[in-house]
């Protein structure tokens, strides 16, 4: 239906209901000689006469009665629609998936939903925990979480946590038979806990920097696992040397679990970011959830 067909029928069925042109323009916020214009139309068009008008009052007539049931309803219909997508909008809804570390899971993505889900009961989020490179348009993600150094350039990334650094670590009964070693070279000779990337198939190069020095390490080890959570359990239980965030050992270093070693050797590389295509549309969940992860110096 053209939308000027649209305002005549809603034109013609506020006066109708008021039985006045006056205060039908007063509800319209139109004009008195605009809305008799309005409704002459919609009559021509129709080739009906459907308001009969007097001196004192207006009414339909046999086929302004008839177009007044069916149209005054579905009216109310669309406004009541409209007037709960307006609430939508007021009441955020919907899923969100995202694909994340576990350690931005646990650093970053928690922290931040547990005090954004409980006013926003109408949202849900689904986390799943990936190390590769995902592409997620094909398999229809809303968003990622990775360093931004890892961000693809075509994606709208939103930094969320500050700039980070890796810690190698390990516990005093792993220390008490082994020297610690003192250039990572000396890796080689330890027993190390390794990562694999999916994406690469491969073990994840231990990197280090120092005074412009860049040195990859391939480390050996009993033990290989896909996240940081079970290479930090295994680190604390004395089975080798981890390369872990550093947040993630802090607590650790600081009450005597675990020793850190080459702390001169880890440089700073840029933190989490949230990343997502250049052409989504954003809906207010998904802002939301945007705004709330936002890092603030």
């Amino acid at each position: 239906m053209p939308n000027e067909n649209l305002n005549d029928l809603v034109a013609f069925v506020t006066v109708a209901k008021e039985h006045s042109f006056t205060r039908a323009a007063a509800q319209l916020g139109v004009s008195q000689s605009a809305l008799s214009h309005t409704v002459r139309g919609l009559e021509e068009r129709l080739g009906l006469r459907l308001l009969t008008r007097t001196t004192r009052s207006v009414a339909p007539t046999e086929a302004g009665d008839r177009l007044l049931r069916v149209a005054a309803p579905r009216l109310e219909e669309i406004a009541t629609e409209m007037a709960a997508l307006s609430d939508l909008r007021d009441r955020p809804s919907g899923t969100i998936r995202i694909t994340a570390h576990d350690h931005a899971l646990r650093s970053v993505l928690w922290p931040a939903l547990q005090k954004l889900l409980p006013d926003y009961p109408d949202i849900k989020v689904e986390i799943v925990i990936d190390y590769g490179l995902t592409d997620i348009v094909a398999e229809r993600y809303d968003a990622g979480v990775r360093t931004g150094e890892l961000v693809a350039k075509d994606m709208v990334a939103v930094r969320i946590g500050p700039d980070m650094r890796s810690a190698i670590v390990g516990a005093p009964s792993y220390f008490a038979a082994r020297a610690r070693p003192k250039t990572p070279q000396d890796l080689t000779a330890h027993a190390c806990i390794n990562l694999r990337l999916p994406t690469h198939g491969g073990l994840y190069a231990w990197e280090f920097e120092k005074g412009g020095r860049e040195i990859r390490v391939r480390v050996e080890g009993q033990l290989v696992f896909n996240g940081t959570a079970p290479m930090l359990d295994a680190a604390l239980a004395g089975f080798g040397l981890a390369y872990v965030p550093e947040d993630a050992v802090r607590t650790h270093i600081a009450e005597g679990r675990l020793i850190r070693v080459l702390a001169d050797w880890c440089p700073y590389y840029p933190g989490y970011h949230l990343y997502y295509p250049s052409r989504r549309q954003p809906t207010p969940a998904f802002a939301l959830l945007v705004n709330a992860l936002r890092y603030r110096r």
